[in-house]
């Protein structure tokens, strides 16, 4: 319900000294002093003060060549904005894509920024680009939130994408089926360890299904590894499960080598978009940082 107006001050008369002007003025001061909760307009009505602005989410794709994939990023930051009206989300590409990242906080005026990585575990770009990218920002308190993988909501976005491609939760029960989680991979083993923990937080999920953690580069073993290491134990029926945030050459790549179903990248699914906002949620509530530097929050 909207409050009453206060009643509209009494025009003074045209000063005659500041003798005359001080005594009103100090009145009319001590008056607005006595509502902190509110601002006050010329003629007496008043409303709530603004509150003050959350950091800004800046969310870091990798960047791709595939023209699919700054639409489908664009496409998640539209149900982040859905599902929290008010939070300014800004994007930026590591690289390939523009805005490049420093460009994108190189925009941001003076304040805080949470940095989250749509990639989905620890690695180089984590540890380090996102990092550095903060040091060329001087003017802003920057917080590096975790990667998306591993958490309970990355599995329910690959869980969806498998039912998708086909997926039936009968065919787990008769034997011979088996899921290969593609991903990046790096060379830093703590993403390798991030991305066999997603491996078995999806077996679970499955109800127990065979999951291996394969990688595009720079890891192994390779998805076609994998899927050979599958049909060598007797697994007939073997699906790709896409460890991907958008399209890219990794995740086509990864996808041909499917003998059987091919899961699509996890897009803007909604459970990705909660899990942006858990990595902003938990990066703000850790302590501010000075200006001019950077916080890697760890998980």
């Amino acid at each position: 319900m909207t409050e009453p107006a206060d009643p509209p001050a009494p025009h003074p008369r045209p000063p005659q000294s500041r003798d005359t002007t001080s005594q009103p003025l100090t009145r009319s001061t001590t008056r607005l002093g006595s509502q902190p909760a509110h601002l006050h307009h010329l003629h007496g009505t008043r409303r709530p003060m603004s509150t003050p602005q959350p950091p800004t989410l800046v969310a870091v794709a990798h960047g791709s060549r595939d023209p699919r994939a700054p639409a489908t990023v664009n496409a998640l930051l539209d149900r982040v904005r859905e599902l929290r009206p008010g939070l300014p989300v800004r994007l930026g590409h590591i690289e390939l894509n523009a805005p490049l990242l420093t460009d994108t906080l190189a925009g941001l005026p003076d304040g805080d920024a949470v940095l989250v990585p749509l990639l989905l575990g620890r690695g180089y770009h984590v540890k380090h680009d996102l990092p550095g990218a903060a040091a060329t920002a001087p003017h802003l308190r920057v917080r590096v939130a975790a990667p998306l993988g591993p958490h309970p909501l990355l599995v329910e976005a690959l869980y969806a994408r498998l039912a998708e491609a086909g997926w039936r939760t009968a065919h787990g029960t008769g034997g011979g089926t088996a899921v290969v989680l593609a991903a990046a991979g790096s060379r830093d083993p703590e993403s390798a360890a991030d991305t066999r923990r997603t491996a078995r937080l999806l077996g679970e999920r499955l109800g127990g299904v065979p999951v291996i953690a394969a990688y595009a580069s720079a890891a192994s073993p390779t998805v076609p590894e994998a899927v050979r290491a599958l049909t060598a134990r007797g697994h007939h029926r073997i699906a790709v499960a896409s460890c991907f945030t958008a399209p890219g050459l990794f995740a086509t790549r990864s996808a041909a080598a499917a003998p059987w179903i091919a899961a699509a990248p996890l897009g803007p699914h909604p459970a990705l978009a909660r899990l942006v906002l858990h990595r902003y949620d938990r990066a703000v509530a850790t302590a501010p940082v000075p200006a001019g530097s950077s916080r890697l929050v760890s998980a």
